[in-house]
């Protein structure tokens, strides 16, 4: 039972606090500044119980741009899987280029003619009602290639679902996915198609029961309203609710319904959470979700923008403290797919998905960045866990008011009465055929290029 602790992190106020002073700190080794490492020596530590992690990364993903005034860069994709290059995590990793999500795949949820219309409009098309119709307006413009992005980023996020159903691996990680807003008919909040719906079918097909876990600052609205009528997927999101903080969903009172009623667990928190309230809460709601639910497979969405300093965002979360939660949820052993998701300040978002790279893998990195094309994005400090306590947002989260959250969640796992059973069915073909050929694995261990090679 996890014990909640919100003043873990108060030493985060001072001025003369560091990132590897925090308690969720995950690398304490002395060349970090923190003491007694965390392992004597990781590679030769128990080696048969490291977990297989797959890394997907699809191919020209960071080179789509959605417009020069909006917030969304997929070229934060870049930045991050060259630090997770350069710090040598792919030499630890399986490191795919996944094929593109076919259209018949996009409308195993989308509706077919919104994936229509997704697939022909183009930034020259004469606006129209179907604008309109399907929401494509200054949050979700038309820009150049933009059916390929969804394609490329939908189709990482199919390839490590069936990879995960196959057995292959323990963990998939795909940075360009978790775009959890886009509903089955239209677009919202950036995203154009939800990925995340479409994994966690793939995931269905073989395991009965899937716990969704979202960490964005915005509520994952669009994948808790694809699964709102079912049991066999718990949807759990932690994000700022309130003062018509888009997408203005999210109150503790949205439960599910039908099947699904009590099957929506919301955690919603106020501005400047940091990070010893978030974590403890965060332990105190996802351990019993677990233990009573008893998912067969998770899927972990890390949008970054819940991190302090967002250019959107109104929390104080460190690097730190955002990755605990992915090793917490990582240390329950479960079958793992992990997905991006938000993210505006894109040098700390590469920051932060390079460091959880480095917690799904077991290794320890450097505090000092590596050199990539980009380091002036991490200019002056060169740090991987830069201070994001800088302008920090009042905290408006009493300890009250996280506590009465925390007994509602509980209050709500009660009425369970442990995990619903599901008759399994003969398990249908693959939509598309024969995914042997999928995957192409780009890099041996010392990052030199492969020939493709069946998976």
């Amino acid at each position: 039972m996890v014990v909640l602790d919100y003043d873990q992190a108060s030493s985060s106020s001072n001025s003369n606090f560091t990132f590897s002073d925090s308690p969720f700190f995950y690398d304490r080794s002395p060349s970090n500044g923190g003491g007694q490492a965390l392992f004597v020596d990781a590679s030769t530590t128990q080696p048969h119980s490291n977990p297989r992690v797959s890394y997907y990364h699809p191919a020209g993903v960071g080179d789509y741009h959605y417009g020069e005034r909006h917030p969304m860069k997929p070229a934060r994709l870049s930045l991050t899987n060259r630090l997770v290059l350069a710090y040598g995590l792919h030499k630890h990793m399986d490191v795919f280029t996944p094929r593109q999500a076919t259209k018949e795949e996009l409308e195993m949820f989308h509706d077919s003619d919104y994936v229509d219309f997704l697939s022909t409009v183009t930034p020259s098309t004469p606006p129209s009602a179907a604008f309109t119709r399907f929401n494509f307006a200054d949050d979700c413009p038309v820009f150049d290639g933009m059916y390929e992005f969804c394609k490329a980023y939908s189709g990482a996020s199919l390839a490590g679902a069936r990879k995960l159903t196959s057995d292959a691996t323990d963990i998939a990680i795909n940075w360009s996915g978790g775009l959890h807003h886009a509903k089955k008919f239209e677009a919202s909040g950036f995203c154009y198609v939800n990925d995340i719906v479409l994994a966690i079918l793939e995931l269905l097909r073989y395991h009965p029961r899937v716990l969704y876990i979202d960490i964005d600052i915005h509520h994952g609205d669009g994948v808790q309203e694809a699964f709102y009528n079912s049991n066999r997927v718990m949807t759990v999101s932690f994000h700022k609710y309130g003062n018509d903080f888009f997408p203005c969903t999210g109150d503790v009172s949205e439960i599910g319904t039908g099947l699904g009623k009590h099957f929506c667990l919301n955690v919603p928190l106020q501005d400047g959470i940091d990070d010893g309230g978030y974590v403890s809460l965060f332990k105190s709601v996802i351990e019993p979700c677990i233990t009573t639910f008893r998912p067969s497979s998770i899927v972990l969405q890390c949008g970054a923008d819940s991190l302090g300093l967002d250019r959107l965002g109104c929390f104080n979360l460190s690097i730190a403290a955002h990755g605990e939660c992915v090793r917490f949820v990582k240390s329950f052993g479960l079958p793992l797919l992990v997905l991006g998701g938000g993210g505006y300040t894109i040098r700390n978002v590469a920051r932060c998905w390079a460091y959880e790279t480095s917690v799904l893998t077991g290794c320890c990195i450097p505090d000092t960045l590596p050199h990539t094309p980009y380091d002036a994005f991490f200019a002056p400090s060169h740090r991987l866990h830069e201070p994001l306590q800088a302008g920090r947002v009042e905290n408006q989260n009493s300890k009250a008011s996280l506590e009465k959250i925390r007994v509602q969640i509980l209050e709500q796992l009660r009425y369970l009465h442990g995990a619903p059973s599901v008759q399994m069915q003969e398990i249908p073909p693959d939509l598309a055929g024969a995914w042997l050929d999928e995957d192409s694995n780009p890099l041996t261990k010392d990052g030199e290029p492969r020939r493709d090679e069946k998976d």
